[in-house]
């Protein structure tokens, strides 16, 4: 079955299509929803949500523009939308904000995992504004608004989420070298 066919079988609610768009999408959301979230467990709950926010919006979806992108945007959505409401962020006056980078030897080796779990560790308003400006590449305007934040608070936030993983990573390091001794 092409993905326009299970697209318009979803529109009728077929369980059947919905399952076979599960499939096909949960992995590559999940991957968005573990991004996001705290933990794991918090991931799953994400993807869940997503795909019954997905399921019940699938009839606005037109046919124009990538489908993936469309249902990428409302999971990240349906994971925002949990802390929008939350007083997670903080308001700052953005005059002394400095976009400071992490920098790391290039012979310096962190799995994945390493990278994920401090990342995942990061207070949700940090958190979120590192995800969506250094991974997915939104502007700090973009930021405020899907976050209804100002512009100052997501540059605040990024800068200290960078210090707090900066400090993590040579918290890290500083232990593989008492290990090695």
């Amino acid at each position: 079955m092409s993905l326009n066919q299970l697209i318009e079988n979803c529109k009728i609610n077929d369980t059947k299509a919905q399952g076979e768009l599960y499939k096909l999408f949960s992995s590559k959301l999940f991957s968005i929803c573990l991004k996001y979230s705290r933990n794991y467990a918090e991931a799953e709950d994400n993807l869940q949500d997503a795909f019954l926010t997905i399921f019940n919006k699938i009839g606005q979806y037109k046919h124009k523009g990538s489908f993936e992108g469309w249902i990428k945007r409302i999971t990240v959505n349906t994971v925002l939308q949990k802390y929008r409401n939350d007083k997670v962020f903080d308001i700052v006056n953005e005059n002394n904000i400095e976009d400071e980078a992490i920098e790391v030897d290039d012979d310096e080796n962190f799995s994945l995992d390493f990278l994920l779990q401090i990342i995942q560790e990061l207070p949700d308003r940090y958190r979120l504004v590192f995800n969506l400006y250094v991974l997915d590449g939104y502007s700090h305007k973009d930021i405020a608004d899907m976050l209804n934040i100002n512009v100052g608070t997501s540059k605040s936030n990024l800068a200290r989420a960078r210090q707090i993983l900066k400090q993590n990573i040579k918290d890290y390091k500083l232990s593989q070298s008492l290990q090695s001794l």
